[in-house]
C-alpha cells in the first residue's frame, strides 16, 4: 500500500478541550500522533503559552502547519498588544487570503480570561459561549462529556478538562490517556 502523505485524512492525531469554570481557564490535550493506521507518538505536547503567558492554546492538525500558525499568531498578539480577538480575527483573515497559508491543514483553540475561541484556515473565529470547547478527532466526545461534567459536578475547570479527556480516550481511536494540561486563574 503506498501511503500518499499530502493526504489530511491520515493525520488524525489530535484532542483539545478548553474549559472555563469559576475563574479557571484549563486547556488540555492529549499526546498521540497518529499517521494511518499506525500510533507515531504518544507523549507529543500540543498545548502552550502565548503573549506574556495570558493565552492558552491547543492545536490540531499536521504539526508544522499548526507551529507556522502559532508563529503568526505570536507577531499577531505583539502587534495587538495582546488582545486576543482582535489577533486571532486579524490572522484568520491573512489565513484565509494568502496563497500559502490557506493550504495548511491546522485548527487553533485559545483562550484568556476574556475568551474561548476556535480558529480555522477557512476563515472561522467562532467565540464559544459555553464555556467549553474542542478540537481534534475525539473533540466532540470531549466537549459532550465536559459540558455533563459542568452541569453535573463541583469539580474545577482542569479537573473537568482532564476527566472529558480521558473520557474521550476511551471512545476515540485517535485520543490516548497521555494528558499534557494547562490553567490560567483570573
Amino acid at each position: 500500500m503506498k501511503i500518499d502523505y499530502q493526504d489530511s485524512a491520515l493525520f488524525k492525531s489530535t484532542t483539545i478541550i478548553a474549559v472555563k469554570k469559576k475563574r479557571e481557564l484549563a486547556l488540555a490535550g492529549d499526546g498521540q500522533v497518529t499517521l494511518g493506521t499506525q500510533i507515531m507518538k504518544n507523549k507529543a505536547t500540543k498545548i502552550r503559552r502565548l503573549y506574556k503567558n495570558s493565552i492558552l492554546s491547543g492545536f490540531a492538525g499536521a504539526a508544522a502547519d499548526a507551529l507556522t500558525i502559532y508563529e503568526r499568531m505570536e507577531k499577531k498578539l505583539e502587534e495587538y498588544e495582546g488582545d486576543l480577538l482582535r489577533a486571532s480575527v486579524e490572522l484568520t483573515k491573512e489565513w484565509r487570503s494568502d496563497k500559502y497559508l490557506r493550504k495548511l491543514e491546522a485548527m487553533l483553540l485559545l483562550g484568556n480570561k476574556d475568551y474561548l475561541l476556535i480558529l480555522s484556515g477557512t476563515g472561522e473565529v467562532i467565540e464559544c459561549d459555553s464555556g467549553v470547547a474542542a478540537i481534534g478527532s475525539g473533540g466532540g466526545f470531549a466537549k459532550s462529556a465536559a459540558l455533563a461534567l459542568v452541569s453535573h459536578s463541583s469539580l474545577s475547570a482542569e479537573k473537568t478538562a482532564k476527566t472529558a479527556l480521558t473520557i474521550a480516550a476511551e471512545i476515540c481511536i485517535y485520543t490516548n490517556s497521555h494528558i499534557s494540561c494547562e490553567t490560567l486563574k483570573y
